[in-house]
């Protein structure tokens, strides 16, 4: 038998070998003239395709399919009243009658109604952000909160892992659901790909709903690397919402010694801002387990004794299949405004040209731009490709550190310490285009003077990496950076 398997294995490689110049053309031109890239991206994949063939069409049909045109997400039940909220709220920018709550940010009403034509972004002004820097606090709160739950209790995560810290949230979620709690879990197939199927059984034995978002083939064959669900959401009775950086393992409590404390930044929210984030959570579910949840009304009825606060929110996402670029789009428009300051952490910042250029034009107008990545790297590809951009900021005036302490992981931006930008998007090519994120864009300045603070406080852990010592760094990590950075478009 295996002679007979192995024999038909050498037929297809000796038919693919045979037909290889064929197949580097036919994808040539599939790049070329059929599917819309940047310029940049076309020629990386030319050349990988005719310099190292095998590998190229290998990676092409792995990374490279352009799955941007497919309308993957429907809101045909509640697109009408999202439509009326949203064409209400442009006029109202649109007479200059827009009133925040500081006078401060009327000068991002261009940005409020960007958001809403782009993004179909309520704003919402009535909510309550807490902000969490570290694993166990953040996992402690949402504990909380989960123990208070009476209807349902809907999660979503990039990663979760089967080790301690998953242990104890199992423990509690299996809990909830034999008090008549209604849970549900959606996980993304490739990030999630070292849990057991055991676990998801034995959570639906006990009444669990599970959701696997871009399921394996054969269940360990991943065919798609990119287009992953990279959001991270939590949403309780409709009343508290989790979103941010942390996923579920241990290293996010700081247990890992490989990464040592984990510095990221997750956002708890109460108020309308919930609601936004439940639809986000819906359209993903609806999608994964093709469930219609938007036929429940119950989850979009106001919740009694609902927190009023004063901060103002825009949940805000995108993915392969959005028509725009929302979260990048958004960053634009934010560097674009910057007066006085311009925060940024990122674990990976492989930014386009559009980006890289505007923060180098911000930087050049005196804007005081910082900006943080790590100082160790979990994917050395992607770290050495965020450490060859470094030398284009330094150049054009930027100021650049690298996080001692442990691993950053924060993601996000906040401007004049009037308005933030924080999620699960990270400043690269990926998050941008290829990954599914979800973004908060907060217009408060107690939220965005405290993320301010926190950033400079993060300072006191960093090493300022200057013109001199950049320039100090190895013939070998030169080599390193330019490969890396070569291949950006792709990564």
């Amino acid at each position: 038998m295996l002679p007979v398997i192995w024999n038909g294995l050498l037929d297809i490689l000796h038919l693919w070998m045979e037909n290889l110049l064929f197949i580097n053309i036919l994808l040539s031109v599939m790049i070329v003239f059929f599917e819309r890239r940047e310029p940049r991206a076309v020629w990386t994949w030319l050349m990988l395709l005719y310099f190292i063939p095998i590998l190229g069409i290998f990676l092409y049909f792995m990374i490279g399919h352009d799955f941007r045109k497919e309308h993957m997400f429907h809101t045909k039940e509640i697109e009408d009243a999202i439509h009326s909220a949203i064409c209400t709220q442009e006029e109202t920018i649109r007479s200059d009658n827009f009133h925040p709550a500081d006078p401060r940010l009327r000068k991002f009403s261009d940005l409020v109604l960007f958001n809403l034509e782009a993004a179909d972004a309520v704003y919402t002004a009535d909510n309550q952000v807490e902000i969490f820097t570290d694993g166990r606090e953040k996992f402690k709160a949402l504990y909380e909160e989960i123990q208070k739950a009476q209807e349902y209790i809907h999660i979503q995560y990039y990663i979760i892992r089967e080790d301690e810290l998953w242990q104890g949230l199992e423990k509690a979620l299996i809990q909830k659901a034999r008090e008549g709690v209604e849970v549900r879990i959606l996980y993304d197939s490739m990030g999630c790909r070292t849990m057991g199927k055991r676990v998801w059984k034995r959570l639906s034995r006990e009444g669990i709903q599970i959701g696997e978002f871009f399921p394996a083939l054969l269940r360990r064959l991943q065919l798609r690397i990119n287009y992953r669900n990279h959001r991270k959401i939590v949403v309780i009775d409709g009343r508290t919402a989790f979103v941010g950086g942390f996923n579920v393992g241990r290293e996010y409590v700081g247990l890992d010694p490989k990464f040592g404390y984990w510095r990221d930044t997750h956002l708890k929210m109460q108020g309308s801002a919930v609601l936004s984030l439940h639809i986000r959570f819906i359209l993903d579910w609806n999608y994964a387990t093709k469930q219609n949840l938007f036929e429940e009304d119950r989850y979009f009825q106001e919740t009694e004794g609902k927190i009023l606060g004063r901060e103002a929110v825009q949940i805000i996402s995108s993915g392969p299949d959005s028509k725009e670029q929302n979260i990048r789009n958004t960053y634009l428009k934010m560097i674009s405004k910057a007066r006085k300051n311009i925060y940024i952490q990122t674990p990976y910042f492989v930014p386009d040209e559009s980006v890289l250029d505007a923060i180098k034009i911000a930087a050049m107008s005196g804007v005081d731009v910082r900006v943080m990545i790590p100082c160790k790297p979990d994917h050395p590809f992607v770290y050495w490709a965020t450490y060859s951009y470094v030398g284009d900021l330094l150049e054009a005036g930027a100021k650049c550190y690298t996080y001692d302490r442990g691993f950053l992981h924060a993601k996000g931006m906040s401007v004049d310490g009037l308005v933030s930008c924080y999620g699960t998007a990270n400043m690269d090519i990926r998050s941008f285009k290829l990954n599914f994120e979800v973004n908060a864009v907060i217009y408060s300045v107690r939220v965005s003077e405290k993320l301010e603070e926190i950033f400079r406080e993060d300072l006191k852990h960093c090493t300022q990496i200057t013109p001199y010592s950049y320039g100090q760094r190895s013939y070998l990590i030169r080599v390193k950076e330019q490969f890396s950075r070569l291949f950006s478009p792709l990564l």
